[in-house]
């Protein structure tokens, strides 16, 4: 099925005038790489917020997951009276939300009143990357790869049993299970076909290995565009499942088997559309490819915040668990923290560090940051790692969000590429979610300290 179309501003102005569509949903992406926003009436929209602009509270890069203030931001605070910023739409997103009746969606860049990008959201931080390549002549192609795990269960029914006791959609491992998937069928595949309305190109459904656990894949595009295709993927996958009567999650660690992970995908084309990273060099690489490539490994521990975001992230990393525990790279090899896929025209690297938590804003960012410093200091690509990437001394991806936290904040070159701002910022929000998780007493202590200690 050929993906729909994206809408343009002509195309709206007929479907409103026609009574087709009577609402958009006017979408940022916070921290969390949560769709924000408000839903406008559609007329009010084309007349109003088109020649003109929106606004939304700056707490909405300042909050933690459950929308509570935080003190300790620049942006926004009561300090500065939690003011509003301007929510200018990037008509280029424009598409249709099959799911949704009579509906469009427009997603946002984030600016302050006088024009000028708020440099810690994450849309124009991955934005100030891609100006960054630019310079180079080159733009990223890029895909993403979210499992996630399906429940019986309503949200609402997750929500009122602590999330305990839920029912998956599979009772055992239904990996590349045709049988598997016919059991889920009506959900994946109105996200295939919904998301194909809502302008996805779709490649593929298949079964994953934790019980209930599936994968929709996409095909790569720019930058941008798959990140942006991302945020409304995920915030549309749970809004189809909950009109199912389901629930489906993509935290990166929902129990003791397999997490979810979200694989990322990334080359390299330039002006002309031809690929940067192939060449004659061993393994068939340019020598851009093995400086972006040395790039990823020296910077993979520092960025690791941006890939893995929360404290569950670091759970998925158990050796023989296909999550990656060390930073090294290897040709189509899964224990490494690097694959490497693909040859001439489809070479590319796969970073398996990120979790279905992952903002891809962030962590597309951080992988092009990495790239480009291994670029610019000419950064030699060690040898292929071949074997059990998991029983090697290689170094080790950050075990704990703590970890990770502190490599960012004392990090050069995120420094370097992102700027103090970020760094302070997400060094931030990472305390944070620590913080949170310090406060709370979790189940695994109450059954084991209640009568035992």
């Amino acid at each position: 099925m050929t993906a729909a179309p994206r809408l343009t501003l002509d195309g709206l102005h007929a479907l409103v005038d026609g009574g087709e569509i009577d609402t958009v949903v006017l979408a940022l992406t916070d921290m969390q790489g949560r769709l924000q926003g408000k839903r406008l009436a559609a007329r009010y929209f084309l007349d109003d917020v088109v020649p003109g602009s929106a606004e939304g509270c700056g707490y909405l890069l300042a909050v933690d997951t459950d929308m509570n203030t935080v003190d300790g931001y620049e942006i926004s605070s009561w300090e500065n009276g939690y003011g509003d910023l301007v929510l200018a739409p990037d008509l280029t997103t424009l598409r249709r939300v099959p799911w949704h009746p009579a509906t469009a969606m427009v997603q946002c860049d984030v600016l302050h009143h006088d024009g000028r990008p708020v440099t810690v959201s994450p849309r124009q931080i991955l934005r100030r990357q891609l100006e960054r390549l630019a310079g180079y002549g080159w733009q990223a192609q890029v895909g993403t790869e979210l499992e996630f795990i399906v429940f019986q269960d309503t949200y609402e029914q997750a929500w009122e049993r602590a999330y305990h006791g839920l029912t998956p959609a599979n009772q055992y491992n239904v990996d590349y299970s045709i049988l598997g998937t016919s059991r889920v069928e009506p959900l994946l595949r109105r996200l295939r076909n919904e998301m194909t309305g809502a302008g996805l190109t779709v490649e593929s459904a298949k079964g994953e290995c934790n019980l209930g656990q599936h994968e929709i894949a996409f095909k790569y595009a720019e930058a941008l565009t798959t990140c942006d295709n991302h945020a409304v993927y995920k915030t549309g996958a749970k809004e189809i499942a909950a009109q199912q009567g389901c629930s489906l999650t993509f935290m990166a660690k929902y129990d003791e088997r397999e997490g979810n992970s979200c694989h990322i995908h990334l080359s390299l084309r330039d002006a002309d559309g031809a690929p940067v990273m192939a060449g004659d060099r061993p393994h068939g690489f340019s020598r851009t490819m093995e400086h972006f490539l040395a790039g990823q490994l020296a910077c993979l521990a520092e960025f690791s915040l941006l890939l893995a975001p929360t404290v569950n992230s670091y759970k998925r990393y158990v050796p023989g668990s296909f999550a990656p525990t060390a930073i090294a790279w290897g040709r189509d090899n899964r224990t490494c923290a690097l694959r490497v896929v693909g040859h001439g025209p489809s070479l590319r690297f796969e970073n398996r560090v990120p979790g279905g938590d992952v903002n891809p804003y962030l962590a597309t960012a951080a992988l092009i940051a990495a790239g480009l410093h291994g670029v610019e200091h000419r950064l030699e690509l060690e040898p292929e790692f071949t074997g059990n990437a998991y029983a090697s001394d290689a170094p080790r991806v950050p075990a704990t969000l703590r970890d990770a936290v502190d490599a960012f904040e004392r990090s050069a070159a995120a420094t370097e590429a992102f700027g103090k701002d970020v760094v302070r910022h997400y060094g931030h929000a990472g305390r944070v979610e620590l913080a949170a998780y310090d406060r709370a007493v979790t189940d695994w202590e109450r059954r084991r300290g209640f009568e035992r200690l």
